[in-house]
């Protein structure tokens, strides 16, 4: 038994003829005969009483029938609902995104794909970048920012955006007159970072230890606004990335270029190599690398 079985069935009951179904088909009629005698094979049931002029159900054929008109109607929404997917016409996005990142680069790249697909919804999933990537794989998300360098045997990556970290400062420190500060200078200094969580806490003491010295890390948050007011407070100092420095208002800090070496913040769009992508998220991540271009 196949889904055309049905169709003609119901052809049939509704037409009460097979000479009007089988025109209305555009099938013959004994094609159109077989075809139910087929089913009623399969079902071991009568389904039609074919003894009067008009055709009329038996009740086993009654039952059937409204079987059929709720099966063809879940193909047909099936047939509509996957229509809409494919077109874009409705979805959901499953997008790991840390904080930060989402209040830097994302509110208006989501609203404008929101406006131009209203029926996509984004279900968005907030960890810090280094616990995104296990959420990634464990599959509790289909696409996630990460900070570079991603395991390239695990991931696919698209560069999203890349800028220089920066020295956030007191204006009364003794180095605030430099134009800028080698990472060596910072040596003796108390370092506020983001928690262990974000990569970026690995990212600026990877580099410290590079340079011959371990981090005196004196305060971790999550918020890098509580940094900026910490170092404000004379706690420590921060290094930042560019984008979060061009936040800053604060007359009373002041953000200094990095060298020696300078630290590259890199951000990348992160696939698990090998996961099927719905149609929603291939054009999302398109949408994402257009506004980037």
């Amino acid at each position: 038994m196949d889904i055309r079985h049905l169709q003609y069935f119901l052809e049939v009951s509704q037409q009460q003829s097979f000479t009007k179904a089988a025109q209305h088909l555009n099938v013959s009629q004994p094609a159109l005969s077989k075809m139910i005698r087929n089913l009623e094979e399969n079902l071991e049931v009568t389904l039609l009483d074919r003894s009067n002029k008009q055709i009329q159900l038996t009740d086993a054929g009654q039952a059937v029938l409204e079987q059929a008109q709720r099966v063809l109607g879940m193909m047909e929404d099936l047939t509509t609902s996957l229509y809409d997917t494919i077109h874009l016409q409705k979805g959901a996005i499953s997008f790991g995104l840390p904080p930060l990142i989402g209040t830097l680069f994302f509110p208006e790249i989501i609203a404008n794909f929101r406006q131009t697909y209203p029926g996509i919804s984004i279900q968005i999933t907030e960890y810090g970048a280094k616990k995104m990537e296990q959420s990634l794989i464990e599959g509790h998300v289909e696409l996630a920012i990460a900070v570079a360098p991603v395991d390239q045997s695990i991931f696919e990556s698209i560069p999203f955006t890349e800028e220089k970290m920066k020295v956030v400062i007191p204006n009364h420190h003794t180095l605030a007159s430099l134009e800028r500060i080698e990472l060596k200078e910072l040596s003796k200094e108390k370092f506020i970072l983001f928690q262990e969580d974000f990569a970026m806490h690995d990212l600026v003491r990877n580099h410290c230890l590079e340079k011959g010295f371990i981090p005196h890390i004196e305060l971790e948050s999550s918020q890098w606004d509580f940094i900026v007011e910490m170092v404000r407070a004379n706690m420590g100092i921060a290094i930042l990335p560019e984008s979060i420095c061009a936040k800053i208002h604060s007359k009373d800090v002041k953000d200094i270029p990095l060298t020696n070496p300078s630290i590259p913040w890199k951000l990348e769009l992160i696939i698990k190599k090998d996961r099927y992508l719905s149609f929603a998220t291939r054009e999302f991540i398109q949408f994402i690398k257009d506004s980037r271009s």
